[in-house]
């Protein structure tokens, strides 16, 4: 087993033998070899070249540099850059959504496009509604009833704070029979829209849920991020802002081309479109044999809810992995672009990270991927450390080194459904 094998099992936390398979089986099949060797290289030198640009050195005291000493040195950087990115942005104040027009623009800027996808139509939505009128939302706002909410408040609004105002049961009992009766016909080819929440929909969610929100948020179906007007009082809370509404701008689209797909296939849609909303990840067999391979195709981070979740020790590619990368690339654009933002050090990080030695012994995993240590800042409270985001690029970069990224997206899309990709020589 070469170190090379040993040294990415260990990042990924699976077992060397299974990732040999893995490999050979890849190798054999694409005629392809030293990815791993190649991807290893890019890993050392862009630490080497991150550290540097950081200005990260070995203690005087020590001649060992320390994991804590690293992971400082991207929150400093951090800081600095999160104080700038709200400056560039026209100092949002989210509790007056006037001011947030600048940073919507400055998305689309950083995109470089704004989106059309297939989306719910906006009167469908409206039937929904008016056909199982949503409780806690009428009586929070005092409203007699449906029709009177429909008339005075914003349908995108409504369907956004659905998802923090009502029960889940209500949602996920009642509710989703809408959704279970969609057609292809109900749908239509129409921009996607960002916009800033009425503060008032924040104070009603607090009435009814106790719970610290994310100040972002998106509908997949209707085509819609929406901002939750909190402030951004955190170090570190406006670049999480702004590189989630990227990655959203990214993934939103990429869902919308799949409802478009499925939307050829009438008997399936509704129950296709329902696994697309709620993120399924299926539990295929693993197979590895010299003439074929099969990846899992996990469409959400499943370390969120369990670290230790048996799929993710399989081989597997992440969708949600490849709309962070883009959004990333568009942040080191983006920065370029406006000098003052000193954010391009995370060129083609996502997939970066290494063991370091720890202050209190043994070592520890350094994540360098940007939304890592964007959300370990911000978390700095909890003392979480954010280490799957880079994890689930490594995994999606193992596969890119073989076929490619575009190639890896193309049977994503292609294979969804089925929720592997099935590889032969």
């Amino acid at each position: 087993m070469s170190e090379g094998i040993q040294k990415m099992a260990k990042i990924l936390r699976i077992t060397p033998e299974l990732l040999g398979e893995i490999i050979t089986s890849m190798e054999h099949i694409t005629h392809k070899e030293l990815v791993i060797e190649d991807i290893l290289s890019e890993n050392e030198e862009s630490i080497k070249r991150t550290l540097a640009l950081l200005e990260v050195r070995k203690n005087n005291e020590s001649s060992v540099l320390h994991a804590q000493d690293i992971i400082k040195a991207l929150e400093d950087s951090l800081i600095r850059e999160d104080k700038t990115l709200f400056e560039l942005l026209g100092k949002p104040d989210l509790s007056q959504p006037a001011t947030s027009r600048t940073l919507i623009e400055k998305s689309y800027e950083a995109v470089g496009v704004r989106a059309t996808g297939f989306f719910l139509k906006k009167e469908k939505a409206r039937e929904m509604l008016a056909k199982t009128p949503p409780p806690n939302i009428i009586r929070g706002l005092g409203y007699k009833n449906i029709n009177e909410l429909l008339e005075h408040e914003k349908l995108e609004e409504i369907f956004a704070a659905l998802r923090f105002i009502e029960t889940r049961d209500w949602m996920n009992d009642v509710f989703v029979r809408h959704y279970e009766a969609l057609t292809p016909e109900d749908f239509e080819e129409r921009f996607l829209d960002v916009f800033v929440l009425q503060r008032k929909w924040l104070s009603l969610a607090q009435t009814f849920v106790k719970k610290k929100y994310h100040n972002v948020s998106h509908l997949k179906e209707l085509g819609i991020i929406f901002i939750i007007p909190i402030g951004l009082d955190t170090p570190g809370d406006t670049l999480r802002l702004f590189s989630l509404i990227l990655h959203y701008l990214h993934e939103i689209p990429f869902y919308a081309a799949l409802v478009k797909q499925y939307a050829k296939h009438r008997e399936f849609f509704a129950s296709r479109l329902m696994s697309l909303i709620r993120g399924d990840v299926g539990n295929p067999m693993v197979e590895y044999t010299s003439q074929s391979a099969r990846w899992l195709i996990v469409q959400r981070y499943l370390a969120k809810d369990d670290q230790n979740d048996k799929r993710l020790f399989l081989p597997h590619v992440n969708p949600e992995a490849i709309h962070w990368r883009k959004a990333q690339e568009d942040i080191v654009r983006f920065a370029l672009l406006h000098p003052a933002l000193k954010l391009s050090l995370f060129q083609n990080l996502d997939y970066v990270g290494d063991f370091f030695p720890s202050r209190d012994g043994g070592e520890l995993l350094v994540s360098f991927d940007l939304v890592d240590n964007i959300m370990s800042l911000v978390g700095q409270d909890t003392f979480v450390k954010y280490l799957y985001h880079h994890q689930e690029a490594l995994w999606n970069r193992i596969f890119a080194g073989f076929l490619g990224y575009e190639q890896m997206e193309n049977l994503i899309v292609k294979d969804m459904d089925k929720g592997y990709i099935e590889l032969g020589a």
